[in-house]
């Protein structure tokens, strides 16, 4: 079995309990409001931003036997800048205040996720970040593309406020590829059980972060129903 499908089989339950997350089937249905919509972006602005510095710290520390993914990482943060400047603007178009996010803190739940991966990155293995790129990028392609439509459809708003949704969605489908060839050059003993772990504790914290969310559609739901 090939490292990529190793790491696979040993998170399936990982992403199972992610993927099973309520508001993530909301989303699928296109059962959202405006505000559980900006909520989203408020916090996918918040873990986004970090992703080239995470990719930086991840290539200015890795050993020399792993000096052949220097060039794969310049590759990825080419491909990943400005991706938060996306969302700051769906918000804009969305109605909320993009200024306001910019400003703003990271909810716990994603402070934490966001903490954990500079931790995998400086304290242990910096390849095992693959964990959560991973994860990250494998639930975009699951889901985004799918659930914008979805949520376009039940809130009416322009195409312009899901700038960060499909684009990245269509992206990431791109870097699975890279990612399982990435992934098939690390050492089984070596980096594979660091990136499992990594991931697996990933699907843990980003679900989390969906599960932060559910407030903000209760509290707006609460509202819609007051008013009628």
């Amino acid at each position: 079995m090939s490292n990529y499908s190793e790491l696979a089989a040993r998170t399936v339950a990982a992403r199972a309990r992610l993927l099973a997350t309520p508001v993530i089937g909301r989303a699928l249905r296109g059962e959202v409001t405006r505000e559980l919509y900006l909520a989203f972006l408020a916090q996918a602005y918040h873990h986004v931003r970090h992703t080239v510095p995470l990719l930086m710290a991840a290539g200015s520390r890795l050993p020399a036997r792993h000096s052949w993914l220097q060039k794969e990482i310049v590759h990825y943060v080419q491909e990943e800048q400005g991706h938060d400047e996306w969302i700051l603007g769906d918000i804009a178009a969305a109605g909320g205040d993009a200024a306001a996010v910019r400003r703003g803190e990271p909810s716990i739940e994603t402070d934490a996720m966001v903490a954990y991966a500079y931790d995998t990155v400086m304290r242990r293995n910096p390849v095992a970040f693959f964990g959560m790129v991973y994860v990250l990028e494998g639930t975009s392609v699951a889901l985004a593309i799918n659930a914008a439509d979805g949520i376009q459809r039940a809130l009416g708003l322009p195409g312009k406020a899901f700038t960060y949704l499909r684009s990245h969605g269509s992206l990431d489908q791109e870097h699975i590829g890279d990612l399982e060839r990435i992934v098939d050059r690390f050492d089984f003993d070596l980096d594979l059980p660091g990136i499992v772990t990594c991931a697996r504790t990933m699907f843990q914290l980003y679900g989390d972060v969906f599960r932060s969310l559910e407030p903000a559609g209760q509290a707006s739901e609460l509202l819609l129903q007051g008013a009628a």
